[in-house]
């Protein structure tokens, strides 16, 4: 081969080999803004007891309270939310209620990664449910997953409630 041919095949190679990695450079460039974007790491601050004490109970008593019936000498009286704003409240509450569930399985919280995450999820499905209920308007739902979610607080507290 002659040197001019060489030096063809040469220059050649180099050129083909600085294409692939400005195209190799380009494909990683593309995935660092990704990386840049990463979430910002969450750092748990309230206790269990505080969850329950400023999200938990005061969510839970909207909930309890939006629906249910009265006994009063007129007669039963139903009570269930009138208004939009109404059911949009209890519709908040639940919804409060699911992220308290979120944050007791956040950072230490979860007390062991067996029973309380069992039922903590149980905890927010029907908080999931109550708010589904109150997005339909159906008292009903409410009434039915208000219970589910009292039953899974009773279960918790029995073996998990610190004193």
């Amino acid at each position: 081969m002659r040197s001019g041919s060489w030096l063809f095949v040469v220059s050649a190679g180099l050129f083909i080999g600085a294409i692939v990695f400005l195209v190799a450079g380009e494909r990683n460039a593309r995935r660092v803004p990704a990386a840049a974007s990463a979430r910002p790491a969450l750092v748990p601050v309230a206790s269990v007891k505080q969850i329950m004490n400023a999200i938990v109970m005061p969510n839970a008593t909207v909930l309890y309270d939006s629906v249910g019936s009265s006994s009063t000498a007129a007669g039963i009286v139903e009570i269930a939310p009138d208004t939009d704003e109404e059911w949009m409240a209890v519709a908040d509450s639940a919804a409060a209620l699911v992220e308290a569930g979120n944050l007791m399985l956040m950072g230490d919280r979860a007390v062991d990664s067996g029973d309380w995450v069992t039922m903590t999820r149980k905890f927010t499905d029907a908080a999931r449910a109550s708010m589904k209920a109150a997005s339909e308007k159906k008292a009903d739902g409410i009434f039915e997953s208000g219970g589910d979610l009292a039953m899974s607080c009773d279960t918790c507290h029995e073996r998990y409630q610190r004193r």
